[in-house]
């Protein structure tokens, strides 16, 4: 368990990067960018698989597949789009209310119980994202859609975890069947709603290092962390990404770093551990 629990959290120091990456390439459009990154992605666990004779693998039930693929894809999606349309400090902080939100899932969809430590967690977490929105983020209309897609990114990922142990028995090689299918429904839905766009030598490698960590090893060490590890530490170890990941856009120069959005990020994640300490 000590084993797993370590794999999962590498995970975490890898996802502190996934907004500025994202920044980086954020001239290509969300499914464009979703179907680049996984692609990448889907190639490299593909050609691990074979030379593994691991292959097999991915033959699973369909009920698995959806809830893979519909997480994966659902997810990216969604954060891709927030961090388009609306401020990235503000998108990327309503996106890492997933930790908070796995723990408030674990009572109804798990059967754990929600105690007063939990509730506390939730509310300290919400006036953090509530306190980053009143410092006076742009309203617009396209604003709003932005922020509905990272709140949409949160729940998405936090149902997705959630369910993943109840799903013990499966495989952690399928992670790279649920990549590939998502890099084809980005693919699909790029081909019907977007323009495609040629992208430059920073943002190609920018998709490249998406493809190989966030969106990649990434996933295979949180499922390995969420099946096998102890997820109450997994939990507490997911409030500090939030706060990494928004010094990491701010230290790229992508948002600037006042005292109000370090005090929202510091409330998200003290929210967030009170919640994971509970019970």
């Amino acid at each position: 368990m000590d084993r797993a629990t370590g794999l999962g959290s590498l995970a975490l120091l890898l996802w502190a990067t996934l907004a500025v990456l994202s920044r980086i390439a954020a001239s290509v459009p969300p499914f464009q960018l979703t179907a680049m990154a996984f692609g990448v992605s889907s190639v490299l666990g593909l050609a691990w698989l074979a030379a593994r004779g691991e292959l097999g693998a991915l033959r699973q039930p369909p009920l698995v597949w959806l809830h893979g693929i519909g997480g994966l894809f659902g997810y990216h999606a969604l954060f891709f789009a927030a961090l388009a349309y609306a401020p990235a400090a503000e998108a990327n902080l309503l996106n890492y209310l997933w930790p908070l939100l796995i723990v408030v899932l674990s009572a109804p969809l798990l059967g754990l119980r929600l105690s007063g430590r939990h509730i506390a967690g939730v509310g300290i977490g919400l006036a953090g994202c509530l306190l980053l929105l009143a410092r006076g983020a742009n309203f617009d209309s396209g604003a709003l859609f932005g922020y509905a897609c990272a709140v949409g990114a949160a729940m998405t990922w936090a149902v997705y975890s959630v369910l993943a142990r109840r799903l013990r028995r499966v495989p952690t090689q399928a992670v790279v069947g649920f990549c590939a299918g998502t890099a084809v429904l980005a693919a699909l839905a790029h081909a019907v709603f977007e323009t495609t766009a040629r992208p430059g030598w920073p943002v190609l490698g920018s998709v490249l290092l998406l493809g190989i960590g966030p969106l990649g090893i990434a996933f295979a060490l949180w499922d390995v962390g969420m099946k096998r590890g102890d997820p109450r530490l997994l939990g507490t170890l997911a409030y500090a990404t939030p706060v990494a990941s928004t010094l990491t856009l701010g230290l790229a120069g992508f948002t600037s770093l006042s005292g109000v959005t370090i005090a929202a990020a510091l409330l998200v994640a003290a929210g967030g551990w009170i919640a994971a300490r509970a019970g």
